[in-house]
């Protein structure tokens, strides 16, 4: 075990874990934020995306141990009030069915807006690539990205 100083969601946050601990599981099981979820356990399928910095990536198979001095944000952290543009996009558009998938897919979205705040068809095919969604709302997911992309707080 080793103790770990991460900031997530804004906040400075303490754990004891062994360094191997897929951030996922950090998360869900030492700190309780539980809005992040698991899906494949191999970094495949999405379900599990966090922000590390500005980058989005599967928390499934991020090592504690290589956090550092990264912040984390997770879709708890995204927004206080579920206001972020992605978030009321994702409303206006009726995207999710079951909703299992939908943190991550929103955690995706908005990684790609903050990078890439106009982006093209194929930038929103190219960062939502591996974002898997059972229900198969993709084309209303790309709709709601497109809707965040020409609001004026995205």
């Amino acid at each position: 075990m080793a103790n770990y100083s991460l900031k997530i969601n804004g906040e400075q946050v303490e754990v004891d874990v062994d360094p191997k601990t897929p951030m996922l599981w950090v998360l869900r099981d030492h700190l309780k934020l539980v809005g992040t979820k698991y899906g494949c356990g191999i970094a495949q399928c999405g379900s599990c995306t966090i922000h590390l910095g500005d980058a989005a990536v599967r928390s499934c198979q991020l090592p504690v141990a290589v956090v550092g001095n990264q912040s984390i944000t997770t879709i708890e952290g995204l927004s206080e009030n579920a206001d972020h543009p992605v978030q009321q996009a994702w409303l206006e558009h009726d995207v999710p069915q079951c909703g299992y998938c939908q943190a991550g897919q929103i955690m995706s979205a908005a990684a790609l807006l903050k990078n890439n705040p106009n982006p093209s068809d194929q930038d929103i095919d190219a960062a939502m690539d591996g974002n898997i969604c059972r229900c198969g709302t993709y084309v209303r997911i790309k709709q709601a990205i497109k809707t965040a992309a020409n609001s004026e707080t995205a």
